[in-house]
């Protein structure tokens, strides 16, 4: 098992019960005591667990239905939505990530002229009426209550695909790089980085030095960055060196 599947496994058995035992996490993972303990201190330092007597204890995000985490920070996200269908051309081929910010793009692109490849059902049921859009679906294992397909039939399947842009979103962003919190996504997303001439990241100022457990990528790796204007001025400028295009919507 790989650390990040291992992490991933333990992150999953915390939160599910709200504190492990180390022996639980050895048996959980089939890993020695070591490893594991290694493993919690990477865990630790990203803040997703508490260590405490005898084990660990969950404090990260408890993962939410799609349609619980459409309320937050949502008139940022219709912002950021509108401003990126702005940018988008009629007759472009577009890929949008799985997400709730990428959900306010799509929302904003029904009535022009596109093709849409998405692995996001709620992205799919919002656009399969609209007559405008050529709709393709990437298939694959449906990752519980975010209606994202995930693994290696959604990997497989993203290999073949080439489009013009590529939007998506992610669950943190610090100096180090782009992270979200599921290392199937992650696989997903980074195969995603791969197809598109342009890859444009639609995100909400709340992600930002915030960290998660898998890297997607490096932080110079997209071509611009979407973002309301709750950044702050370090922010900014960190995006300024690493030379990202940075848009910041008012």
């Amino acid at each position: 098992m790989l650390p990040d599947q291992r992490r991933a496994k333990i992150l999953d058995f915390a939160e599910r019960n709200g504190f492990a035992s180390l022996q639980q996490l050895v048996e959980a993972t089939e890993a020695s005591e070591s490893t594991i303990r290694r493993d919690l201190e990477v865990l630790d330092r990203s803040g997703h667990i508490r260590r405490t007597r005898g084990g660990i204890a969950y404090s990260g995000e408890s993962l939410t239905t799609f349609e619980d985490r459409t309320t937050r920070a949502l008139p940022q996200k219709q912002r950021i939505g509108r401003a990126i269908a702005e940018m988008v051309q009629p007759g472009e081929s577009i890929l949008l990530d799985g997400g709730t910010t990428t959900f306010e793009v799509a929302r904003h692109l029904m009535n022009t002229p596109l093709q849409i490849v998405t692995n996001s059902l709620p992205i799919a049921q919002l656009l399969i009426n609209a007559p405008n859009i050529e709709l393709i679906l990437i298939g694959g294992y449906l990752y519980p209550k975010t209606g994202v397909a995930l693994g290696p039939i959604a990997v497989d399947a993203l290999s073949t695909i080439r489009v013009q842009r590529l939007i998506m979103s992610v669950g943190g962003i610090t100096e180090e790089g782009m992270f979200n919190s599921n290392t199937l996504l992650v696989e997903a997303e980074q195969r995603m980085l791969e197809t598109a001439e342009e890859v444009i990241v639609a995100v909400d100022s709340g992600k930002f030095g915030r960290n998660a457990l898998a890297k997607v990528c490096d932080l110079n790796r997209p071509d611009r960055i979407i973002v309301d204007n709750g950044i702050n001025d370090h922010w900014r400028n960190v995006m300024s060196t690493a030379g990202v295009g940075l848009t910041i919507v008012e």
